[in-house]
């Protein structure tokens, strides 16, 4: 149950980089099925951003941002910028 809650919190939650580009927004969540560890983060990418653009897409032109490069959450998920290529 507390993963239920948690994941539904994350979803739709806008994502930031360290130096603050806008890098899109939550769309699903990829766990390891033998741990239950959140491994990476569905995003759909901001147009806008120049990092998406970058970024190797996945079907439907999402990206996917590795667990290890989120630093906090709270009103948004920050991420590190380095980290993205992971």
């Amino acid at each position: 149950m507390v993963k239920y809650v948690i994941a539904k919190q994350l979803s739709g939650k806008r994502i930031i980089t360290t130096d603050g580009e806008d890098l899109g927004r939550v769309v699903d969540l990829y766990f390891n099925e033998l741990t239950g560890k959140l491994e990476g983060i569905l995003v759909e990418p901001n147009p806008d951003s120049t990092l998406a653009a970058m970024a190797k897409k996945e079907g439907g032109g999402l990206i996917t941002v590795p667990y290890t490069a989120v630093l906090n959450v709270k009103d948004v998920m920050v991420v590190d910028r380095r980290n993205l290529a992971q």
